[in-house]
């Protein structure tokens, strides 16, 4: 029984498809997934934060981000000023169209997220969330090896 072999394409299929549902709800509020985990980023920041730290969660050049960050502030959701004297920071702030956004992504996410666990016992959803932290872990150990 070959199964060693299985575990990769079931994990990637299950992801694709998780991310697949998210951003077919998230398709209707005219955003892209990178500006939906800004928004995200910034709520669960008191709704703001240094520009360096969203680039830094992004995992994208600053190029990138200011990219994503101008496309959000011609759409109303963010806006940007100098954080404190130094005028190179910037601090990046939802706005009031942000935050209605924001609410409106938590509640998709929340929508996923039931399909995601539909018919699965509590007990199962813990062993099943152990499992993936027990993966996740060996995969970052590997990480340092190769």
């Amino acid at each position: 029984m070959e199964h060693l072999n299985a575990w990769g394409p079931l994990l990637g299929r299950t992801a694709h498809l998780a991310r697949e549902r998210m951003e077919a709800r998230l398709s209707h509020y005219d955003v892209t997934p990178a500006q939906t985990h800004v928004l995200l980023y910034l709520y669960h920041h008191g709704g703001q934060a240094p520009q360096c730290e969203v680039t830094e969660y992004l995992k994208v050049r600053p190029p990138t981000a200011n990219g994503i960050l101008d496309r959000m502030e011609e759409k109303g959701l963010v806006e940007r000023s100098v954080s404190g004297k130094d005028a190179r920071r910037r601090l990046i702030t939802l706005t009031d169209k942000g935050r209605e956004q924001q609410a409106n992504f938590r509640r998709s996410f929340q929508e996923a997220e039931a399909v995601i666990v539909r018919g699965i016992s509590p007990e199962a959803l813990e062993a099943l969330r152990g499992t993936l932290e027990q993966i996740i872990q060996n995969l970052e150990e590997d990480r340092t090896i190769c």
